[in-house]
């Protein structure tokens, strides 16, 4: 197809689809991701009482848990995107969404940091090729005007799981524990002989699995098997993307291997570490960060922590609709990665001023969400097919390694120090690399008008 204005009957089918695709796939992704985002970190909000039950538990054990997650999760995170370009989305994410569920909940039965660590290494290994595989996925369905945007409603998950869940699992922590209500002393008492931390495991595990066979019957691999489009809305949409391909072909074609080893696509990978290094440290920690600035209830802390995810939630949505808007990718990853970081080294600044700090965390998350829309576009400007996908898989498995880092590191500085503001300056540092990398790497430059 030529690169001409598509005819008026055409273009009314293309939108048609454009807009059944996105009611029909994104809020089924959108809920996935929500569950699957608090399944590897509600560890944040358990380890409020899980270190009390386990002897032995202390922040550098909780750390390095939560990021051996992201170990297991590289092993397997290319193949599990080849899997979903070569193969089939709907299978793999339906295996992926039952085995993470069952290992989810294993995590209630750990009595040690070994089993701990165990447990979520193989919880990485299930739902590795999930986040970077629905990337690939939305490149089956939706144009590249409106891909972030698209992307923005998938990655808007994350501050909305972290929004809804800490409540929730504030409430199922209470089970099996003491508290003082208006001076009186009350008992929760256990449920089926299980503390509330294991509940929180196990409550948010169970979704994962009807969610896997909800997957398996609704989700559709690509427009040509779609019978909820009509034939004329199925042939509008594979020839606006195939017209796509065939622009990007007339370039530099590379194979899986050569988009590998492409400088591009390693310092695309450097950077998401350097970013993920920041997010995910600030993300498992805050909780136990106000809850020693502060001294507050888990009540308190619960709500707290809904706030900063407000504000990622809202830059998210602006950058995917401003990024599609003008068609500029850089910056708008750029100025949010580099708004967290300034935020990130300014809330230790903030300590005994309990607004400020959570001020500065809002802006952290903003900054720490917002970028994702405009990130995840960059790698196919310049790849295609199993090169693209091979190459977000390589992007986001070397870049979780960062969700290992962070909170590591973090979790030992608390350890060794008593405090977490050294381990909060080397996450912002990490953060002001990752900006820098992609500022003089140059992708994504604002399109000239034709």
């Amino acid at each position: 197809m030529s690169d001409a204005t598509i005819t008026g009957s055409a273009l009314t089918a293309l939108d048609r689809a454009r807009q059944k695709a996105y009611w029909r796939l994104l809020p089924l992704l959108f809920i996935c991701y929500v569950i699957a985002y608090v399944d590897r970190s509600n560890v944040a909000i358990a380890k409020l009482t899980m270190t009390k039950d386990l002897p032995g538990f202390d922040n550098a054990v909780i750390g390095f848990g939560a990021g051996v997650f992201f170990i297991g999760y590289f092993l397997l995170e290319i193949p599990g995107t080849l899997m979903v370009e070569r193969w089939s989305a709907r299978k793999w994410i339906c295996r992926i969404m039952i085995t993470w569920g069952i290992m989810a909940a294993l995590t209630a039965l750990v009595k040690t940091p070994f089993q701990f660590y165990v447990v979520r290494f193989l919880l990485g290994l299930a739902e590795a090729g999930f986040f970077p595989g629905v990337i690939v996925y939305l490149t089956h369905w939706f144009p590249s005007r409106d891909r972030a945007r698209a992307l923005a409603y998938f990655f808007v998950a994350t501050p909305m799981a972290q929004i809804i869940s800490p409540k929730i699992s504030n409430a199922l922590l209470k089970i099996g524990t003491n508290e003082t209500i208006n001076g009186v002393p009350v008992h929760h008492p256990e449920l089926l002989g299980l503390e509330g931390w294991q509940w929180v495991y196990i409550a948010w595990g169970i979704p994962a699995i009807v969610l896997g066979v909800i997957v398996f019957f609704m989700l559709t691999d690509r427009p040509c098997q779609a019978q909820w489009l009509s034939v004329e809305e199925r042939d509008a949409l594979e020839r606006e993307l195939e017209r796509e391909k065939d622009l990007r072909r007339t370039g530099q074609r590379l194979t899986l291997i050569e988009a590998l080893r492409h400088p591009k696509v390693l310092l695309l990978a450097a950077a998401y570490f350097c970013t993920v290094t920041g997010s995910y440290g600030v993300e498992f920690f805050l909780p136990s960060i106000l809850q020693q600035w502060y001294s507050l209830k888990f009540d308190a802390i619960t709500w707290l922590v809904t706030l900063p995810p407000v504000l990622g939630l809202a830059g998210q949505l602006f950058v995917g609709w401003n990024s599609d808007r003008t068609k500029e990718r850089r910056l708008h990853t750029v100025a949010p990665i580099a708004l967290g970081a300034a935020a990130l080294a300014c809330a230790p600044m903030t300590q005994g001023n309990l607004p400020l700090t959570i001020g500065c965390f809002m802006l952290a998350f903003a900054g720490f969400k917002s970028y994702l829309p405009a990130f995840w576009s960059l790698p196919t400007l310049f790849l295609t097919e199993a090169a693209a996908a091979g190459s977000i898989g390589l992007i986001n498995s070397v870049g979780n390694l960062g969700g290992f880092l962070g909170p590591y590191v973090l979790g030992k500085v608390q350890t060794v120090t008593g405090s977490f503001v050294g381990g909060i300056y080397y996450l912002c540092a990490s953060m002001a690399v990752s900006a820098m990398i992609i500022f003089y790497l140059g992708l994504g430059r604002q399109e000239p008008r034709k």
